[in-house]
Parts: structure tokens; C-alpha cells; sequence
């Protein structure tokens, strides 16, 4: 089965949707629009089923099939933008200054509205299609809102899917990593406490500045001096903030990070360095450093299974030589993992053309997988609920 042809005919719709979404992106928790788009267009084709403000701004959507099995099957995509400025000189280009869609969830959206066309006008299957359409992706903790507003137990789901466009230049290029496939991920803030002084006399200070560039030196040692070599693990320092003028040496220092992982022991290793790092170097240098950490994102875990289940989904839709399952992990995370947690299920990676990484001010979806993505979710939906003759 190539793209479903019903999906295929309204690709000019799904392309027009997607345009309007990438021309006015919104920030995690703040979708309105977005929201009342999904929301209006569910109910315009008909979907069963549409509740609107989950965890603020999400939709979820319910279709029953044409025999009204039990079993539930939910497909997600996730709505939020980028606080990135655009410069891809798009003619849809973000019309709102300092956001983008820089990951593609515009993309994301349109495809799963596309599933749902399709689920609501064939309706062959045997139970309910669950469309979930999550807030906040992007480290802000959509998917913990949508679990904490009762998502599970107001719309319970036997499996969930959901997917992720890869700017690969592999077009149509479908792969699941089964097991841990995407890093965990803690953000940290510290804060160096040091004395302030004039900057002619640097001998009457505790320079906080001087002290925190040595201590990110320090922090690149943890994970190749303290983590085991079999064990992925990433540690990051991505800003640091300290001063306001040309001669005062700071009294304080702020830095703020992340650490990577895919097994919970390598992360307490991580932040047990950390903090003891901070300690002993602040002691050193006689000032107080302060370390706060914040579990942002879970190791997304694949089912072993219901992956097999999902690649052959596609295998339907773009064929044998287009899938493949793959040992690679990737060090990214995604806020999927929390549904996963709760539900079993799966996630994949669709690849299209252009090679501009994802969060690069430069990234370009490629539209033409809009359908492949489309009919990829509604075909899991079709496989796992198939209709018993």
C-alpha cells in the first residue's frame, strides 16, 4: 500500500494547514491558536469527540470505528514552537518575531489532522482512535501537564505512537531504535557566590567569573574520567552569565546545563560529580557554590513488540526498502517518554529531504511527507484495531 490515496488527494489541504501553522508559531503552554485550529478542524471533518483545554492547551480527539471494539489506540503529535528567529526566507515564513518552528511540530500537527481525516471518513477499524495533540514539548513538560490533567484515565489507551521528522536528506526513510532510544535528560542551574571588588584591585574580591570558567572546565571531566566508557552520557554547559560592567569584578556567577543519559545510575553519577565538584572548589576558593537540578525529560523506551508492529505499519505505506530497524540512540530527548511510561507504545523517525539540522534558525520541513506521516499514524491505527471479518 503506497500513501493512502484519500491522504495523497487532500495533500494540498494538509500542505496549506501545515504553511498557516509554520507562519504563526507559539511557544509551549501558549498554542492558542494552534489548538483552536486542531480543535475546529476535528470537528469540521466529523471527529467523534473533541476536548479542548488539556494541560492548558492541548486537544484530544476520539473516533470510533465502524464495530466498537474495546481496545483504544492513541497516535500524538506535539504543537509548540522555538524561541529561535527564522532566516529561511520561506514566503511562510514566521510571522511572529524571535519564534519558529524550528522542530518541525507544525509538520507534526498537520500530519496527525491528515490520520484523522482519514480514520474519521473510513472509520475501518475495530475500537477508538485516541488523537492526541500535546502542548510543550520543547523541555516546558507538555506531556507531564496532559498525564497530570488525567489524560490516561479520562482517554485511556491501550498502545500510543507518535513521530518525529528527521532532516536526514532520506527521504520517506523510516527507522525505530527499540529499547532506550532517546536520552533522559537533566537541566542544571548553579550559582557561584563570590565578592565583588573593584576591578584594579582583584586581591579584595572572590572573583565569581574566575571561578566559574574554571569550574566548567572541571565539569568536561565527569564523563570521561567518572562514567563508564560502554555508557552514552553527555554533559553540556550552555550558558553562563556573570558582570555588567568593565571594572567591577562580579560578585556572582550563573551557569546552566544539561546532562544526557540512558540509564538513571549514569545520571546520579553525573550530578554526584556535580555537586561535588561545586563543593570542592568552592571551597577552595573560600565562596559558596549552588547547584539545583531539574529531571526534564525520561529515557524514551521503545517497546520491543509494538515497534515490530509499527514498522511494518510502514512497510505498508513506503515499503520494505524504506524501513529498518536500527541499534542507533539518539541523545536528543523528547517528552514522549513520559506517555510511554504510562502507556506502551512506540516511536519513529521519518526522514526528508534538506540536511539543516532541527532548532537551527535555517531548518525546512519538507512538506511531501506530510502524507507519508499521515498515512504511516493512520495505518497503525487500521493494523492494531484491524476490523475481525
Amino acid at each position: 500500500m503506497p500513501v493512502m490515496p484519500d491522504i495523497a488527494a487532500n495533500s494540498d489541504a494538509l500542505t496549506s494547514i501545515f504553511k498557516d501553522l509554520h507562519a504563526h508559531p507559539e511557544i509551549g503552554f501558549q498554542e492558542h491558536r494552534t489548538s483552536e485550529i486542531v480543535a475546529n478542524q476535528l470537528r469540521e471533518w466529523g471527529v467523534d469527540e473533541v476536548h479542548t483545554g488539556i494541560a492548558g492547551t492541548g486537544v484530544v480527539g476520539l473516533i470510533q470505528g465502524k464495530t466498537r471494539g474495546n481496545r483504544r489506540i492513541g497516535i500524538r503529535a506535539d504543537m509548540d514552537a522555538l524561541p529561535i528567529h527564522e532566516n529561511t526566507g520561506l514566503d511562510f515564513a514566521s510571522e511572529n518575531d524571535g519564534v519558529m518552528h524550528a522542530c518541525g511540530h507544525d509538520g507534526h500537527t498537520t500530519m496527525l489532522l491528515g490520520a484523522a481525516k482519514h480514520l474519521v471518513d473510513t472509520r475501518e477499524f475495530d475500537g477508538t482512535a485516541v488523537l492526541i495533540f500535546q502542548p510543550a514539548e520543547e523541555g516546558l513538560g507538555g506531556a507531564r501537564g496532559m498525564l497530570a490533567d488525567g489524560l490516561f484515565e479520562r482517554f485511556p489507551c491501550d498502545e500510543v505512537y507518535g513521530m518525529h521528522n528527521m532532516p536526514n536528506g532520506l527521504s520517506n526513510k523510516v527507522t525505530i531504535t527499540k529499547g532506550a532510544a532517546m536520552a533522559g535528560a537533566s537541566f542544571f542551574d548553579i550559582t557561584v557566590n563570590g565578592k565583588g571588588s573593584h576591578a584594579a584591585m582583584p586581591s579584595h574580591s572572590r572573583d565569581a567569573l574566575m571561578i566559574a570558567t574554571g569550574l566548567v572546565q572541571q565539569l568536561q571531566t565527569i564523563v570521561s574520567r567518572n562514567i563508564p566508557p560502554s555508557e552514552p552520557c553527555v554533559l553540556s554547559v550552555t550558558q553562563i552569565h556573570s558582570g555588567a560592567a568593565y571594572n567591577v569584578i562580579p560578585e556572582t556567577a550563573t551557569m546552566v546545563g544539561t546532562i544526557r543519559f540512558f540509564a538513571d545510575f549514569v545520571r546520579d553519577l553525573a550530578q554526584k560529580r556535580v555537586r561535588e565538584l561545586c563543593a570542592g572548589i568552592g571551597a577552595a576558593h573560600g565562596v559558596t557554590i549552588e547547584v539545583e537540578f531539574r529531571e526534564a525529560f525520561d529515557v524514551l523506551v521503545n517497546d520491543s513488540d509494538l515497534s515490530d508492529e509499527y514498522l511494518d505499519a510502514a512497510r505498508d505505506i513506503v515499503g520494505d526498502d524504506f524501513v529498518t530497524e536500527t541499534s542507533d540512540r539518539v541523545t536528543g530527548s523528547e517528552d514522549f517518554a513520559d506517555m510511554l511510561k504510562v502507556v506502551p507504545g512506540s516511536y519513529c523517525r521519518v526522514g526528508h529531504a534538506g540536511t539543516v539540522p532541527l532548532h537551527n534558525p535555517g531548518y525546512v520541513l519538507d512538506p511531501d511527507i506530510l502524507p507519508v506521516g499521515a498515512s504511516i499514524l493512520a495505518r497503525i491505527v487500521e493494523r492494531r484495531l484491524e476490523v475481525s471479518i
